[in-house]
């Protein structure tokens, strides 16, 4: 798991800290010896983790470690942003477990931090261009298709892979975009229409968000991830390298250039000959 200075730093927004707090609130409550006589004397005999309370703690860190893995989660970030919902899921059974007064209390608290405290979100720099429909979508497709190469994310912003992937494809956008290779994102989850027309579940547990489809000349050519004739959808980890491997960047940007030169040349030549035209 890469951790960089940059983490570190985003590790201070109140989201990251507050939810690192809410993770391990049953635990340190219960561990602190003046804090665990105060709160759990009346209904505990012990300070001590009881066997179902290990039970539930080493479930929690089994489910972390599969779907953390199965998302990808390759920096400090990453992994803690999308451990947050499983942390807060086996902390509010504990709590429930506890007394159902400090479940509810415990529920009511996470609901008010997410409404108050929403995860931060990519503000960097990028050339993406955002679909508000399926129609824009095709309408872009279909204007200058014959050169324009277009990478499209279809995703929804509750999914944490999608979250996850989401500052990769601004910052490739910036690092590869040009006139003729184009970056667009359209949200599966408010245009419904999009998902069905390229064959994308947008239900809560689809392998296939976030899906990432490489349009040439106006249509399909690649996709990641993909499906057999069956369904079964192919894991695919949206990391920066694999990106750029799968839909082989690096010489798809420069296939663009060459066509963005030939173009320009094309047309100066052709100014060239109108004005030779007018002066005879």
């Amino acid at each position: 798991m890469a951790i960089h200075r940059k983490d570190f730093m985003l590790l201070l927004k109140p989201y990251y800290w507050v939810n690192i707090i809410l993770t391990f609130s049953y635990v340190f409550c219960k561990k602190t010896n003046f804090i665990c006589q105060y709160i759990f004397a009346p209904t505990e005999k012990t300070c001590e983790l009881d066997v179902k309370e290990l039970e539930i703690l080493l479930f929690l860190m089994i489910v972390v470690m599969i779907r953390t893995r199965k998302a990808g989660s390759v920096t400090m970030l990453a992994y803690l942003s999308s451990s947050f919902l499983y942390t807060k899921g086996a902390n509010l059974l504990l709590w429930f477990y506890a007394d159902v007064r400090f479940g509810l209390l415990f529920t009511a608290l996470v609901i008010v931090i997410s409404l108050l405290i929403p995860e931060p979100t990519y503000s960097g720099p990028e050339n993406v261009l955002y679909f508000r429909s399926l129609a824009t979508l095709e309408e872009a497709l279909k204007e200058n298709k014959q050169h324009t190469v277009w990478l499209v994310c279809f995703y929804t912003v509750w999914n944490p892979m999608c979250s996850n992937f989401a500052p990769i494809f601004s910052q490739l956008s910036v690092e590869y975009e040009t006139k003729y290779l184009k970056f667009g994102k359209i949200d599966v989850s408010r245009y419904p229409d999009a998902a069905k027309k390229y064959n994308i579940s947008d239900a809560s547990l689809s392998r296939q968000l976030p899906t990432v489809i490489m349009f040439q000349n106006g249509v399909e050519v690649f996709r990641r991830p993909t499906y057999d004739s069956k369904g079964k959808v192919y894991k695919f980890f949206f990391t920066e390298p694999n990106f750029k491997a799968a839909f082989d960047l690096n010489n798809v940007y420069n296939q663009c250039k060459l066509s963005e030169k030939k173009r320009n040349c094309d047309q100066g030549e052709k100014s060239k000959t109108q004005k030779k035209d007018k002066n005879a």
